[in-house]
């Protein structure tokens, strides 16, 4: 039946059609806005001819673009028109019926062409934006200046940095170019994910909100904000919970970057990875739930600094290139040991660098099941060092137990080396 209809039907009859409905879509949401001001462009007939108009002018010329662009030329200048009429009433008058307009023939020109994909897509997103207009001034006068910055900044990293890198093995240390800034793109993305979540919940949720959020960015950082707030607040039980939870946040973002990177570390310490952020995460709840001298509701104030500096990206990538290389020397020159002690020593600096050398150097310079213990030592070193700055910055009880919690995770989490050995 269908068949036979197509057959009736012919094929330029359906992007005819096709044409119509789309254009016909955009015109009656300008339609809708024309009592808006005194002179509003086109509507529902004006904006199917538009599209006519482009559809026309490809079949006439068989699809060439020279001809096409001509039409598109001499709708522009109605468009152009339209808009001088426009800002001749107002002097607040805005453009977007006119590009309307100029998008509509272009759906035209499309259809014909047998993008219809394209074509559809564009009257869509047209739609969208159109409709959307009260929400996306919104958002536009809520983003502050820097926050536009922020995501150029994302963008350069990713999309215009990353793909131009060579993708192969240079020095005697084999580094990648291309492998380095992929690490560098995935640590960073995790960071701003984390960071772009706190700047849209700002002002809602408390401490705990702060702690999954800044565990995501940096627990080391997460800890010392809680431990010299807790300073301020007759809150110990809820801000030494909090410092937990950071840390249980911190492992399942290392499992992830271990899943990214290195599938055989990842099989090695998912899974008790997984389970010590179960643990600490669930631990620290609880220990947030303990009665306080004070039940104050506490809001949260943390807010982690932009993530996306150059400078800082650029650091993380020379210190994980310095721990390629200082784990191949390592491992050439004193053995195992050597990359267990470095990894005792990154775990009170910066523990990401060296873990993300490890998914790199593992099975590779480095046998698979050393990476892994020395990733569990760094970690474990970290939260040892965790629990000293909360001692160090917190108020005595919150410090305490800030201390008490962190150190036992580190024990914790030194376990799993005894089925690795």
């Amino acid at each position: 039946m269908l068949d036979q209809l197509a057959q009736l039907f012919p094929p330029e009859g359906t992007k005819i059609v096709l044409v119509l409905f789309l254009s016909f879509l955009v015109g009656i949401e300008r339609e809708e806005h024309k009592g808006e001001g005194d002179y509003a462009f086109g509507g529902v007939r004006t904006f199917p001819l538009i599209g006519l108009i482009g559809y026309g002018t490809a079949l006439l010329s068989g699809g060439q673009a020279v001809p096409v662009s001509i039409g598109f030329a001499i709708v522009a200048g109605f468009m152009l028109a339209s808009y001088l009429h426009k800002i001749g009433q107002s002097s607040v008058a805005g453009a977007t019926s006119e590009m309307s307009g100029l998008t509509t023939y272009l759906i035209g020109a499309l259809v014909y062409a047998g993008h219809f994909w394209e074509a559809t897509t564009l009257a869509v997103v047209s739609l969208l934006l159109l409709e959307l207009k009260v929400a996306l001034e919104s958002l536009a006068r809520k983003a502050a200046p820097g926050e536009i910055l922020t995501f150029a900044k994302f963008l350069l990293l990713t999309a215009v940095i990353l793909p131009v890198l060579p993708d192969q093995e240079m020095g005697p240390f084999h580094l990648n170019p291309a492998r380095t800034w992929l690490v560098v793109v995935a640590v960073s993305s995790l960071s701003y994910g984390s960071y772009v979540i706190q700047k849209a919940t700002q002002g809602r949720g408390g401490v705990l909100l702060s702690a999954v959020l800044g565990g995501a960015y940096s627990s080391t950082m997460t800890t010392v904000v809680l431990a010299r707030r807790s300073r301020r607040e007759r809150r110990p039980h809820l801000f030494a919970g909090g410092m937990l939870v950071a840390s249980g946040v911190m492992f399942l973002r290392l499992a992830g970057l271990l899943a990214l990177f290195n599938g055989s570390l990842a099989v090695l310490l998912g899974p008790p990875f997984l389970a010590l952020a179960a643990t600490a995460m669930l631990a620290g709840v609880v220990l947030t739930r303990l009665p306080d001298p004070s039940d104050e509701p506490v809001k949260r104030e943390y807010l982690s600094r932009n993530p996306l500096e150059l400078g800082a990206a650029l650091l993380f990538a020379g210190l994980f290139l310095g721990m390629l290389v200082a784990t191949e020397l390592a491992v050439q020159y004193v053995g195992a040991r050597g990359v267990y002690v470095l990894a005792a020593i990154m775990g009170v600096a910066d523990v990401d660098p060296f873990i993300m050398g490890m998914t790199q150097a593992a099975g590779s310079s480095t046998a698979i099941h050393v990476a892994a213990i020395a990733i569990l030592i760094t970690v474990a070193s970290n939260n040892a060092l965790k629990g000293g700055y909360a001692a160090i910055f917190g108020e005595r009880r919150a410090g305490l137990e800030g201390l008490t919690a962190l150190l036992l995770l580190a024990v914790v989490g030194l376990l799993p080396i005894l089925w690795l050995i």
